[in-house]
């Protein structure tokens, strides 16, 4: 074989080589890339979406209804009021929590507090407390907010407070391969909640259940 034939030969092999290893990249590794990043953001997404209902929870108790402005969320959280109620005493186990309470045995002190001592002693609160602020941005969005609303709906003659808070998938996947995330979009779409993101709530239904649970 002269020098010439094993010199294209050599070409056409490294070619195929690195052929190869791209075809593997964008078929498995690229993917699987793909999946771990797009889970290590949604759990961001998801923890602050947890805090978002936490508080508006805690806002609903405070208020009667829910907050429809996330700035306004936050500055209950910071500056706002709680109920907390402690019990003092045990109760026997021939009683219930009632009769306890009514012969003395077990007391209840009430106390107002700030919402953020409340809950962050509760252990229902995930984001850290110098980092409430920022709560408004979704994770990786390069700024953006969360869309969260609020509403009183009728269900059967009964008028019932709402809440929704919202990121859709382009926020937070920002930088990532474009076509994948049309996909994914795609994908999310057609499920049975039909939202092509993360939300927690819903201004149509009494819930406050996450569209990831």
């Amino acid at each position: 074989m002269n020098k010439n034939i094993r010199l294209i030969l050599t070409v056409v092999l490294a070619a195929g080589v690195v052929a190869l290893a791209i075809y593997l990249y964008n078929c498995i590794l690229k993917p699987v890339k793909f999946e771990n990043e797009y889970n290590t953001r949604s759990e961001q997404v998801i923890n602050k979406l947890k805090d978002i209902r936490a508080l508006q929870e805690q806002f609903k108790n405070t208020n009667g209804r829910y907050c429809s402005s996330i700035d306004s969320l936050i500055d209950f959280a910071q500056e706002g009021k709680a109920l907390l109620v402690k019990k003092t005493g045990t109760i026997p186990d021939n009683m219930t929590e009632a009769e306890a309470l009514a012969k003395g045995i077990l007391k209840r002190d009430t106390t107002v507090v700030n919402p953020l001592e409340k809950l962050y002693g509760e252990g229902k609160l995930i984001t850290p407390k110098d980092k409430i602020k920022d709560l408004k941005y979704i994770p990786f969005s390069d700024g953006q907010e969360f869309t969260m609303g609020a509403d009183v709906i009728d269900k059967g003659g009964v008028p019932v407070a709402v809440f929704e808070a919202k990121a859709p998938i382009e926020t937070y996947t920002k930088g990532m391969d474009e076509q994948t995330v049309i996909n994914r979009k795609a994908e999310l779409e057609q499920r049975e909640n039909g939202y092509a993101g993360y939300k927690v709530g819903s201004l149509d239904q009494t819930i406050t259940d996450g569209n990831w649970e």
